[in-house]
């Protein structure tokens, strides 16, 4: 059995248009950057890219598989060096049962479903260069679909405000909109934790998954999940979901719920925190509702299923004092973030970044760091 680190959700840079962005810089989502960025910088062993669905993308994949440059695992995913990629996608449902759009991830464990799955894609949207485009297709047909091809099916940051399973997409029930028999797991999203989202219950029989959802390199691994496998592939991640074959989610490392964007309720014209559907300090109706506030609307459960520990991960980028020329230094000298984050003793630290920093890294550690709580779009902020 392995030790895994993996992170499912991670973006690959588009145009409005569908196009591939084009910048060279180490920041921007191309394949390329992302590989390199997951494996050498952030010391992951699987990523999951949700934007392979798009042609373009099946392309280059298969370019760098005839090449020689990565290769497909028996029990799925393509393996580039050290790196399995876990092929996915990211879409939008909005059908006539939900009440409002809701994000979802479907994984497949090979390009040959992928492909079938963009051909079945491509006329049920506007435009399959897109990611995390609306599809026009009734949910359970999709999670049918998924089913049929062996994948998984994945509701995405599911308390965000917008476009997430419990922000608008249902009132109390994912029975609303979805089969719940058809569910693998469920992603958190990065304002809320494991602790939070068990006050419902129906989601006690669902795995729980942190993932980034990055939108730029230095995002990827904000959150991930440390796993037990046999092999980085993407029968034993599946595995792991179920618990079988000695294959599990040993921890999963998210933010700490108030740094996230969406955890407390925001007014989005004085930026105010509110309560209700209306700013105590102006008046406005336009309120932001946070996921602290959303999740206690729903909470029906004082119990908690046994679950893999929490553990409230702190970015380097959040600590103050760390930008990227000691960024730089640090990874110069420990190799990777995770390494980094969870493995340097704080003398090595202090050696490289000086006492303060390192006291705030061991703080981050003991899940003893200071926050101002983000809400109405904005990250909170360590505050010491």
């Amino acid at each position: 059995m392995q030790h895994i680190f993996a992170d499912f959700h991670i973006h690959i840079g588009r145009t409005a248009s569908g196009k591939p962005v084009k910048i060279t810089g180490s920041n921007s989502l191309t394949l390329s950057n992302i590989l390199t960025e997951s494996s050498e910088r952030k010391g992951l062993d699987m990523i999951g890219i949700i934007d392979c669905h798009v042609p373009e993308v099946i392309q280059e994949l298969d370019n760098r598989i005839l090449v020689g440059e990565g290769h497909e695992l028996h029990n799925g995913g393509i393996r580039f060096g050290s790196l399995t990629l876990i092929l996915g996608t990211e879409l939008e449902i909005y059908d006539q049962n939900c009440n409002g759009p809701i994000h979802v991830l479907v994984y497949l464990p090979k390009l040959a479903q992928m492909k079938h799955f963009s051909e079945w894609l491509s006329a049920r949207m506007k435009n399959i260069n897109l990611s995390s485009q609306r599809i026009y297709e009734d949910a359970i047909v999709i999670q049918k679909k998924v089913n049929e091809l062996g994948g998984l099916f994945i509701p995405a940051h599911i308390f965000t405000p917008f476009k997430s399973l419990y922000g608008k997409g249902v009132m109390q029930s994912i029975s609303e909109v979805f089969d719940p028999t058809r569910i693998d797991a469920v992603e958190l999203g990065l304002s809320s934790n494991t602790m939070m989202a068990d006050q419902i219950e129906e989601l006690h029989e669902y795995p729980f998954l942190t993932n980034s959802d990055a939108h730029s390199t230095p995002k990827i691994a904000r959150e991930y999940q440390h796993m037990l496998l046999a092999a980085p592939t993407f029968t034993d991640w599946k595995n792991a979901l179920k618990g079988i074959d000695g294959c599990e989610i040993i921890a999963n490392y998210g933010l700490n719920p108030e740094l996230g964007k969406y955890y407390e309720t925001i007014c989005s014209d004085c930026n105010s925190t509110a309560e209700g559907n209306q700013c105590m300090e102006c008046g406005s109706k336009h309120v932001v509702k946070g996921v602290s506030n959303r999740i206690n609307e729903l909470s029906s459960s004082s119990s908690s299923p046994t679950r893999p520990p929490y553990i409230h991960h702190v970015p380097l980028e959040f600590i103050p004092g760390i930008g990227p020329k000691t960024l730089e230094r640090l990874l110069d000298y420990f190799g990777t973030e995770m390494n980094i984050l969870h493995r340097a003793s704080k003398e090595e630290l202090t050696s490289i970044v000086g006492d303060k920093l390192a006291h705030l890294i061991e703080l981050s550690r003991n899940g003893e760091l200071i926050f101002k709580q983000g809400g109405g779009g904005t990250y909170g902020k360590v505050i010491g």
